[in-house]
């Protein structure tokens, strides 16, 4: 048993280190000797402790003793309950004055306690030093009316000397974006608990409807963290966001554990979790079931990447359920600051197109670099095809030009993006559709590496036939095993397929490949 988090008022654990969303066991949980539940999954939430306060927490299999922990809970200055600021949570009246005032009048150290009740609400902003938790059967109800929410300019010239300030953000742009339900601009030190949600009600506005035309500003978020450090999330539900849901972006230091992130199949961009040039990122323990990518790990495109060079950096992703969206695990495509360092482990995937999915095109530029990419110990069930390598994605107004889409070598330049290593292994596939694995890299510049070790690729019966990466002139795939185009090293080690049709492997533009898989 590992602590993972301590607030004031709450505990996040990791009970089985070897799991993945679940334990391989259930275990009954006992807070200072008194049992409190049964739990299944590797990361566990306890919420109504006490601050400053000495706890001893246990896990039990039968009589045996699995694991134990001791651990005190963080201080507290005060508690402020938003009902005395004049909240209703009735469902009914417009409880953002409350909420707000609320959370600016909280001293460094205090809680803004949200009891059980629906909250209509506009955009909140928090501010530094403070805890806001939203209890059980809390739940915060965003206005469905546009109108009603602030536009964060995406970028206001300095007034102190040369550059500027950036608020909004679009798809790795500084441009105009509606404010998110839960904003931290510049904020350090704060901590999101509870068992609440927070619903963008997204379905109830026309937020869904002709998505990519902006009205009035680009869509919102359900938490925007906009150069922020040292922030915790734990606990929450959110759903029904207008567009990505959780979106931190240019901070560090953040912690995200034991979330639940909800959006109809086929709302448009309501990706799971999307961290933007941000370094020192943990997400655990979270369930995620989106419209698009569960989780999406980006950088900006050309003028944020070449201006300001910061990359998505040291991103540890484990023990989560990622299931339905379109990916598992993105990287890109607006990565033009880099993306490094990034490790997802001990994570299960159900019914995605594609589990770890890498996507960049010529133009993204020179600080375009994805590197040292690893998925480990990863089960998945129904993903379509397992990995994909695309570096001819087709994306943005000018994606099907001639330039973007040639297959043949252009010259290397300033625009031109890179992919490192990228390594699979010990990853457990079931029910695979178009094939095991996709890579096609620039033929200009290939990709480094990619290695598959340890690895069992199951195709269905059933299997339908699918385009796995959205490039031009990609072939439909049907049970197909590793097909690799433009790389410098492809390395298979253990790597079994079955149920494949035709060669196990097929390469073009591969200067060296190690080992091949095996297939009965």
């Amino acid at each position: 048993m590992r602590r993972l988090f301590v607030s004031a008022r709450s505990c996040s654990v990791l009970l089985d280190e070897a799991g993945d969303y679940y334990a391989a066991a259930p275990v009954r949980l006992a807070l200072n000797g008194r049992t409190i539940r049964t739990e299944d999954r590797s990361v566990a939430s306890l919420f109504g402790l006490e601050p400053d306060t000495e706890y001893r927490l246990e896990a039990w299999r039968g009589d045996a003793l699995a694991g134990s922990l001791a651990f005190r809970t963080a201080a507290e200055t005060c508690t402020l309950d938003v009902r005395r600021f004049g909240a209703r949570g009735d469902g009914l009246a417009d409880d953002t004055a409350a909420i707000q005032a609320a959370i600016l009048c909280c001293p460094p150290g205090g809680r803004v306690r949200v009891d059980a009740g629906d909250y209509r609400v506009g955009p909140l902003f928090l501010k530094s030093h403070m805890t806001l938790e939203l209890k059980r059967g809390a739940t915060l109800r965003l206005t469905p009316d546009r109108n009603r929410f602030p536009i964060l300019p995406g970028a206001t010239p300095r007034t102190d000397g040369p550059g500027e300030v950036l608020l909004g953000s679009w798809e790795g742009n500084p441009l105009d974006c509606y404010a998110a339900a839960l904003n931290g601009i510049g904020v350090e030190d704060v901590r999101l608990i509870g068992e609440g949600a927070v619903d963008g009600c997204a379905q109830a506005g026309d937020w869904w409807i002709d998505p990519k035309i902006p009205r009035g500003a680009h869509r919102g978020r359900l938490l925007y963290l906009r150069d922020c450090r040292d922030i915790a999330v734990q606990g929450l539900t959110f759903r029904n966001s207008p567009s990505w849901n959780l979106h931190p972006c240019f901070s560090e230091e953040l912690l995200f554990v034991d979330l639940s992130i909800e959006a109809p199949a086929d709302s448009p961009n309501t990706d799971g979790f999307d961290p933007e040039s941000c370094r020192s990122v943990r997400l655990y323990g979270a369930h995620i079931s989106v419209g698009d990518d569960c989780v999406a790990i980006k950088s900006g495109k050309l003028y944020m990447g070449t201006k300001y060079r910061r990359p998505c950096e040291e991103i540890d992703i484990a023990w989560c359920a990622l299931l339905d969206g379109h990916g598992g695990v993105t990287v890109g495509s607006e990565m033009s600051g880099g993306v490094r360092g990034v490790r997802v482990r001990r994570c299960r995937m159900r019914g995605n197109d594609r589990g770890l999915r890498i996507k960049t095109r010529r133009g993204r530029g020179r600080f375009a670099v994805v590197d040292d990419i690893r998925l480990e110990d990863v089960r998945m069930e129904g993903v379509k095809t397992p990995l994909v390598v695309n570096a001819l994605y087709f994306c943005d107004p000018d994606g099907h030009a001639g330039w973007v889409q040639d297959r043949a070598p252009r010259p290397v330049d300033e625009t031109t993006p890179t992919l490192g290593a990228i390594a699979f292994e010990r990853v457990r596939a079931t029910g695979c559709q178009a094939c095991a694995a996709y890579v096609l890299g620039l033929p200009e510049r290939p990709v480094a590496r990619v290695t598959l070790r340890d690895c069992d690729f199951a195709f269905a019966a059933d299997a339908h036939a699918m385009a796995p990466a959205m490039a031009e002139g990609v072939e439909t795939c049907l049970r197909r095993g590793v097909i690799a185009r433009n790389v410098r090293r492809l390395e298979l080690s253990n790597v079994r397929l079955s149920g494949v049709d035709g060669e196990a492997v097929w390469t073009e533009g591969v200067a060296e490949l190690v080992g091949r898989p095996d297939a009965p």
